[in-house]
């Protein structure tokens, strides 16, 4: 590397800060049912209250509050869908809101229709078998309020689907994974360039020893309801947990636990496809088994075919494994159980 590409100190600057920002959106992510006070979010960036409103505000073109305030309305959009027999009142307790009065007048204006409206005309979209949560258990959640239940439900059985694709699903035990991760934001297509400059982080570093290496994809919100604009998805490369990270490159925990595993081999552009396909076809033909995790969206995690993801960045290889990567990808939409 020349002199000429290296980054000025004002693009390291930046890249600090995205990457202290990043912790806080991670935070509301994994507290959102919460109360989020901005010392606490303060505390979490490195920054002072003052500074921490004005770098969120610069980088992510939201105010704190406002990108708060719209991850918990998505939330409760999506789980309005997906749990049909849950009172409105229920669902915004659960997504952080303090009282139901104030939760309708922020989603009306946020939606341009009441809650109810929303729900009825969002499930006309949804397969019946998909919000069957008949045998569904409550749990508690970590602050102590009744947590909703999952309406995923899922059979002990192996299924083989030959649909547009042939896919595989089952059952699996997934265990908890610790990740580098380089986060998009904006259409899910896009995601591929943030998968170019994880892989740039983590070659020179020694970190990609395949097949012990795995690649994934993270993709965080729902795309029916949050603009294109504000999608956000992470490329991940699993490390060793305490893996120092720097600038861009954040480090999270993929929770583990009983997961619906769906496999197909894909291009990168068929991802939405083979995502329909699972969401389409076998979870609506699912009737009975146990309630997997997720509020609504479930967020999916596409991993790439180890023997095909071997984009090292240095030595002679590095081109012809870039192209393998790039060819075909392993991906397995997962969708967790219930957390309690």
């Amino acid at each position: 590397m020349s002199p000429a590409d290296l980054p000025t100190s004002k693009e390291l600057l930046r890249q600090e800060y995205v990457g202290r920002i990043n912790r806080v959106i991670d935070y509301i992510d994994e507290n959102i049912d919460t109360e989020l006070t901005l010392e606490t979010l303060a505390r979490v960036a490195n920054f002072s209250r003052f500074h921490l409103h004005r770098i969120f505000s610069a980088l992510v073109g939201e105010t704190l509050n406002g990108f708060v305030r719209r991850l918990r309305l998505e939330a409760a959009a999506s789980m309005l869908i997906a749990h049909p027999k849950e009172t409105i009142t229920r669902i915004a307790l659960a997504c952080g809101f303090s009282s139901s009065a104030g939760f309708a007048g922020s989603f009306s204006e946020h939606f341009g229709m009441s809650a109810s409206t929303f729900r009825q005309r969002r499930r006309r979209h949804f397969p019946a078998g998909r919000l069957n949560n008949s045998k569904i258990g409550k749990t508690e959640s970590k602050t102590g309020k009744a947590s909703l239940p999952s309406p995923y439900y899922i059979d002990e059985r192996n299924i083989n689907f030959k649909g547009r694709f042939e896919m595989k699903v089952e059952v699996k035990e997934m265990p908890e994974m610790y990740v580098a991760y380089y986060r998009h934001v904006g259409s899910y297509s896009g995601v591929g360039e943030a998968f170019d400059k994880l892989m740039r982080w983590a070659g020179p570093r020694g970190l990609l020893q395949f097949p012990k290496t795995r690649m994934l994809g993270v993709y965080h919100d729902d795309p029916e309801i949050t603009d294109p604009s504000r999608l956000r998805s992470s490329a991940c490369v699993t490390v060793p947990e305490g893996t120092e990270v720097d600038g861009e490159i954040g480090a999270m925990t993929v929770p583990g636990g009983r997961f619906a595993v769906a496999s197909f081999e894909i291009n990168h552009e068929q991802f939405g496809e083979a995502w329909d396909e699972l969401m389409g076809k076998w979870l609506p033909e699912i009737r009975q088994g146990e309630a997997l995790r997720g509020s609504g969206f479930p967020r999916s995690f596409c991993s790439k075919h180890p023997e095909q993801s071997l984009p090292v960045q240095h030595g002679g290889q590095a081109e012809e494994n870039q192209r393998k990567a790039d060819q075909h990808i392993r991906s397995g939409g997962l969708i967790s159980k219930q957390k309690s």
